[in-house]
């Protein structure tokens, strides 16, 4: 039996305390609350199961488990948060990066194979696409969009805490802050897609991130045919468009883009087997 305050009981207790209030994954969530609250790996957890805890640590880390008890992500308590592998700082005021999202990255990097030029991404957040793509083909420029300056800030910082030179990052509304006559090979976003009145914006850690980055219009699809419609004039020739998007728009977000003259539009699906990336092609030269 583990001594109390130690590190085994320690973590069995909040386990518990996590299950009740609703976690869906109270032993991961307790073990990264308190290597973070310790400054230390995960590894220390299994090595050190019989430590005993001191009391200033103790306090830490229960200040860190009631905020997750509430519902406050684990991403924001730490923050921080693995995208591709790549460790990202995270803040409130950007969405929480999640694996589904590495998707859109598998694809793009698909289609970045057969064709050359810079890339753009827009709402890039903590710029969790735009620094995977980086990551992946250092000799791209990389350019990264958000409306918000502090968002903005949070992506060029994990730029530099990552050393990945091949970006750069701008403040501004989707392509406003491009000069005239940019051109990109491919373009990818994660836009809002979510409905106003959909309920799980009331659910889970999307409670706590920011509405600006989660609800459009028009079904959740009017940033996404802004883009779509803005996107012809700074897409080179045979230059891919792709979208993230909510489970059930692929159909009309196919729709969207065909009816603007992309072709060989596709959806494809997630790691859970729902739609999640629809892509185009523009011929501007056609």
């Amino acid at each position: 039996m583990s001594a109390e305050n130690s590190v085994e009981y320690t973590l069995k207790q909040a386990v518990q305390q996590l299950q009740e209030s609703g976690s869906d994954s109270p032993s991961l969530d307790a073990a990264v609350l308190l290597c973070h609250a310790l400054d230390k790996p995960r590894s220390f957890l299994l090595t050190w199961p019989d430590k005993i805890l001191d009391g200033a640590q103790l306090d830490q880390f229960d200040a860190l488990l009631q905020r997750r008890i509430i519902g406050e992500p684990v991403a924001y308590i730490t923050g921080e948060r693995e995208f591709w592998s790549l460790p990202l700082k995270v803040s409130p005021s950007t969405l929480i990066p999640r694996p589904d999202t590495e998707r859109l990255v598998e694809i793009a990097l698909d289609k970045a194979v057969d064709i050359q030029g810079d890339i753009l991404d827009l709402g890039t957040g903590t710029g969790a696409i735009a620094l995977a793509l980086a990551s992946e083909l250092p000799h791209r420029q990389v350019t990264g969009i958000d409306l918000k300056e502090d968002a903005q800030q949070l992506a060029q910082s994990n730029a530099t805490s990552l050393n990945l030179n091949n970006t750069q990052f701008l403040a501004g509304s989707w392509f406003d802050p491009l000069a005239s006559g940019t051109k990109f090979a491919l373009i990818v976003s994660n836009p809002p897609y979510i409905e106003k009145e959909d309920p799980h914006l009331v659910q889970g850690d999307v409670r706590f991130e920011p509405l600006s980055a989660l609800v459009a219009d028009e079904k959740g699809l009017a940033d996404i045919r802004h883009i779509a419609t803005q996107a012809r004039v700074f897409l080179e020739d045979s230059g891919w468009l792709m979208f993230e998007h909510g489970f059930e728009q692929g159909k009309p977000v196919r729709e969207l883009l065909q009816s603007l003259g992309y072709e060989q539009v596709a959806t494809y699906k997630d790691y859970g087997d729902n739609d999640r990336v629809t892509i185009g092609q523009y011929l501007s030269l056609k």
